[in-house]
Parts: C-alpha cells; structure tokens; sequence
C-alpha cells in the first residue's frame, strides 16, 4: 500500500513538473520571445488608461529582439477613429528583463512570465507628471487562451492590487448592438454584432496607419 501511494506521488510530481517545465520567469531568452503575438487580456489599476480612447489600449502584433538587445515593438491602436501601427523601441536596463521606453511619459517594461510557445505576461509601470500607472497584458501565439490560464493572469493582476473589474477581454473585443422591429404587430429583437475597435484583428500593415510612438 505505501509503495503504491508513493508511486502515485511520484506520478503527479512528475506530472505537475512536466505541466510547468517551459514556463520562465528568468533569464528569459529574448529570440524565443521574437515573433508574433496577440493581445488577449489586458488590465489596468486606472481603467480608463485601457479603455476606448485610452493611451494604453493597444494590440499586439509583434516583439523583435535587435542586436543592441533592444526590442523593437509593434502594435496596433485606434487614433481619431483609425487603426493605426505603432513602432517603439524598448531599451534595456541594467535589470534583467526589464525595458525602458518613452511613450505617455516614461514606462518601464518588465517581463514577468513566459511560455515561449503559447503565452507571455508584462507588466509595465507608467510615470506621467508625477502620476503612476500600471498595466499588465497577457500575449498569446494563438487568437485566445485557456480559461485556465486567464484565471492565472487574474491572480497575477491581483497581487499588483489590479481588481478583476480591471481587466478586459481583448481577444473579444466587440460591442453588441440591438435592433427591434416592428412587423404586423410583433416585436422583433435583431442582434447584431460590430468590431468596437478597428485595432482589435489588426495584423500586418493592413487597413493600418504607420506611426512611431514617442
């Protein structure tokens, strides 16, 4: 009986560590995070920075690491109604995984997590005329991730005192407009769905603005 409980032990152990053996918190590999990525959850401790017409709504298209170890950034954000791309070039500090970058002020840019293959977590803190921001963003290789994983992002969010009402949904992010009708008398309920915001599919230079972020 103790041999077989401690070979089922060994067998979750193993399990757990098979389940979490490509997340990295450190010494993170810079060209393994190059490539395209998508722009699932992103929250905020001042909402409204995320919201319609927020400076730090944007989408994620792509993370290139340079050869001076800087990164150069792309992504995509609605301006005067428009989709427009975005460039920025991040430079490192002496911090290991951490990224300065001139955009609504002065922002430091700290990897916090990844899975080179499936997902990666940031986190940036803003500093605009003496007024802090933080914002975190859950990248994906693919369009959406696990519900799983989301639960995950929101406990990371809460412990940055990020409430759960804080985080939105950027993978869906669409509105729902609702239409009635009236015919012979009867109600009838249409609902339509539209893109809130151009950004939110954007990928590549189309249907979107060049544009440097300073």
């Amino acid at each position: 009986m103790k041999l077989l409980l401690l070979c089922l032990g060994l067998s979750l152990v193993c399990a757990h560590h098979e389940d979490n053996h490509d997340i990295v918190t450190s010494n993170f590999d810079m060209l393994k995070i190059s490539g395209e990525w998508h722009t699932i959850l992103l929250a905020s401790d001042v909402k409204e920075k995320i919201e319609e017409q927020g400076s730090m709504r944007m989408f994620m298209e792509s993370i290139q690491a340079l050869d001076n170890s800087s990164l150069l950034i792309i992504c995509h954000k609605k301006i005067n109604g428009e989709c427009a791309e975005l460039t920025s070039i991040c430079d490192e500090t002496e911090e290991e995984g951490v990224y300065s970058v001139s955009y609504d002020g002065y922002n430091k840019l700290y990897i916090s997590e990844a899975d080179y293959n499936d997902y990666l977590i940031l986190y940036l803190m803003n500093s605009n005329k003496q007024k802090k921001t933080q914002v975190t963003a859950l990248l994906a290789r693919k369009p959406d991730v696990s519900t799983q994983m989301k639960k995950r992002f929101e406990e990371l969010c809460k412990d940055h005192g990020i409430p759960k009402e804080n985080i939105l949904d950027m993978a869906n992010a669409k509105t729902h407009l609702v239409s009635l009708w009236e015919i012979r008398g009867c109600w009838l309920t249409v609902l339509c769905s539209a893109s809130a915001d151009p950004c939110s599919h954007a990928r590549g230079s189309h249907g979107a603005q060049a544009s440097s972020a300073q």
